[in-house]
């Protein structure tokens, strides 16, 4: 026996009627997620065939614990590899980033602008940005071109 033959007989498949029993759902809905590709499926003939493990994996990724809070929402969207290539416009989005690089320093600490710039590089091209904004949002203190990370700030929900 061939290893896909073995893999096709030992999987499960469904046709959008029984996979709209099976999860009480409406057997258009199924049929419409099918059509669009949300979960994976074969058509045979008129009917779709809808393998067990999609079934699964289309289910896991509409769990609850797959559920974001917008802040990490925002971080999933705009940072790669610890770099955010663009601050976004919207005030609360932009906060969010803002916060992430913060987090990077440790509250009171004094820090050179050199080292400041250092760590913002890191994960923003635009330090001197960054840097001001850290200021203007009473995030960090600039005191005699020295920064110090405000203990008194409180991270956005």
């Amino acid at each position: 026996m061939d290893y896909r033959e073995g893999l096709i007989r030992n999987t499960e498949f469904f046709t959008t009627t029984e996979l709209a029993e099976k999860l009480k759902m409406n057997v258009q809905v199924i049929t419409r997620k099918v059509q669009a590709g949300e979960i994976l499926a074969y058509k045979v003939g008129k009917d779709w065939r809808i393998p067990e493990p999609a079934v699964h994996e289309w289910l896991e990724k509409h769990s609850n614990k797959n559920l974001l809070t917008p802040r990490q929402k925002v971080i999933a969207n705009h940072v790669k590899d610890e770099q955010i290539k663009q601050l976004p416009v919207k005030r609360t989005k932009r906060k969010y980033l803002l916060e992430y690089i913060l987090a990077q320093f440790e509250p009171n600490r004094v820090y050179e602008e050199e080292e400041v710039n250092r760590i913002i590089s890191r994960h923003h091209d635009d330090y001197c940005l960054v840097r001001r904004e850290f200021v203007e949002e009473k995030m960090m203190d600039r005191v005699d071109g020295k920064y110090r990370r405000r203990t008194g700030y409180r991270f956005s929900d």
